[in-house]
């Protein structure tokens, strides 16, 4: 049962990333992102990730994954649009 609030979280964040990767690649331009912010939560997002597979928390586990290959291309971007600028 307590699965259920997991995946609702895990959802919720990991969607709230959507809108930013959209917003950069329509733009073109990545100028209000911290590459040092997105590094770090990389980072962190990895560190989460790893902490679900030792739990087998599978919540965990998919969010986090996702959420790190939405910042991955975020960082991406940033550094895409900013040579071409």
């Amino acid at each position: 049962m307590h699965d259920w609030l997991g995946y609702i979280a895990a959802v919720m964040t990991t969607l709230a990333f959507v809108p930013q990767v959209l917003k950069i690649y329509k733009e073109r331009s990545a100028s209000s992102i911290s590459l040092k912010t997105f590094y770090m939560f990389s980072v962190g997002i990895f560190c989460w990730f790893l902490y679900g597979l030792l739990l087998r928390s599978w919540p965990m586990i998919i969010s986090n994954f996702i959420m790190l290959i939405l910042s991955i291309i975020i960082i991406t971007l940033k550094h895409i649009y900013k040579e071409s600028n």
